[in-house]
């Protein structure tokens, strides 16, 4: 049996090597290099939207006023999730609701939008992108109400539908999303630096794109409401029956002083928690870095591959990706606790093994609180520490109760804004035995 030192060695390491793959992905060190140098008197204009908008702002403030910009020649506002703001000494803050956008977010794009339309086409604008900006971003097209967009919200995080397909959708009812933004800058040079928190880091997707071409359709957004049996309201329908309703696509002139890159991606993240783990005297076994899936049926896996492991030997199976959750019960949790729950059931406690499932951002499922978890720790004593406390690990499971059943046994991870969002890191160790 390993020793209680080693389980406490195992779950701190673990923690270790998922931090390492938050502290990679930081503003701060990947965003200075990509930020573009404004030609002599061009004023720079920063927006920032998502839950790294922030911390992108304050990077980028601190850039240029570094290079010596006169501070009348920046400006600008960013709309971070609530509780993810940072203090800027030029540039305007702003928090608004997530994942379910909220009366902040409805203000704070009417401001945005307010300021896109003002800027003048001599103008640099440096859009910072990061996901959460879909649900920062509140603007509905037509006469869709805010408590319809959020009740759509609900239902789409309800059915575990994919983040993908999510902001196909939301791009087709937003007046901001899809493109939009970049429409309403009057011709104005944009550069757009985003930090990727989706598989395949496909632009268009990330944030739902304010500032980026918009390859997908109506038709395809109405494809998944019936595919997952949503039920919007009328006036919802109504947007997207209307071919008016189209976003902006690849080649509309909109773009035509516009480029984006995305400056951060889940893959510099995966590759630092790669290192940190080496660095530790663990083998990496590659178990995916975009996955995508139900947590518990790709926990159930790797459980698996876990338990199919040679005993003693010191591995690190990682994973990366944005897993799902199609919530059936009436418990609360997020994906990685999720998958910790049914890692812990799939391992039965298997010795000498612990794992962290953690969201890059600092929050995993949740009310929309800076302060709840990102995630969940599983070590050999979890379910016979469960039983001992008077919980059922595999009914909490079907009522997506894992929140509860972490917090019961001090387990959740809780480490409070990261001010980043580079998408999931899960670590399993092995190797425990002292």
């Amino acid at each position: 049996m390993p020793s209680p030192s080693s389980s406490v060695r195992l779950r701190h390491e673990a923690q270790l090597i998922v931090e390492a793959a938050i502290d990679a992905v930081k503003p701060s060190v990947f965003l200075p290099p990509h930020l573009p140098q404004p030609r002599e008197g061009q004023r720079v204009v920063i927006f920032a939207a998502g839950k790294a908008a922030g911390s992108m702002a304050e990077s980028a403030e601190a850039h240029y006023r570094a290079l010596g910009l006169d501070p009348d020649r920046l400006s600008g506002l960013a709309i971070a999730r609530h509780g993810y703001g940072r203090p800027l000494a030029i540039l305007d803050a702003l928090e608004a609701g997530h994942p379910v956008p909220d009366e902040a977010g409805l203000a704070a794009t009417a401001e945005m939008m307010r300021r896109a339309q003002a800027v003048s086409p001599d103008d640099l604008v440096v859009f910072l992108l990061s996901g959460g900006a879909s649900a920062n971003l509140v603007a509905p097209l037509g006469n869709i109400t805010l408590a319809e967009k959020q009740d759509l919200t609900r239902q789409m995080l309800r059915a575990g539908v994919p983040i993908g397909e999510i902001n196909t959708l939301r791009k087709h009812i937003s007046r901001a999303k899809g493109g939009r933004l970049a429409a309403m800058m009057n011709g104005a040079e944009i550069v757009t630096l985003a930090l990727s928190d989706v598989p395949g880091d496909e632009l268009s997707l990330i944030g739902s794109g304010p500032t980026i071409p918009d390859p997908s359709t109506l038709a395809e957004a109405r494809a998944v409401v019936e595919r997952y049996r949503l039920q919007p309201a009328a006036s919802i329908r109504a947007v997207l029956d209307d071919p008016q309703s189209e976003s902006p696509k690849p080649g509309d002139a909109c773009f035509a002083r516009s480029r984006a890159l995305v400056a951060a991606k889940p893959a510099d993240a995966w590759h630092a928690s790669w290192r940190k783990a080496e660095s530790l005297g663990y083998r990496v076994v590659d178990l995916g870095q975009e996955l995508e899936g139900e947590a518990r049926e790709i926990a159930a896996s790797h459980a698996q591959r876990v338990r199919e492991a040679r005993p003693g030997e010191k591995l690190a199976f990682l994973s990366g990706g944005e897993l799902t959750v199609t919530i059936k019960g009436k418990g609360r949790g997020g994906p990685n606790q999720e998958y910790a729950m049914a890692l812990a059931l799939g391992l039965q406690g298997a010795a000498g093994v612990a794992a962290l499932a953690a969201d890059t951002d600092g929050t995993d499922g949740g009310v929309g609180s800076a302060e709840d978890p990102a995630g969940a720790f599983v070590e050999p004593s979890t379910l016979e520490r469960a039983t001992a406390a008077g919980l059922d690990a595999a009914t909490m499971l079907e009522n997506n109760d894992s929140s509860a059943f972490f917090r019961a046994l001090g387990d959740l991870y809780v480490p409070g804004p990261t001010f980043t969002n580079a998408n999931d890191m899960r670590v399993i160790l092995t190797g425990g035995i002292s």
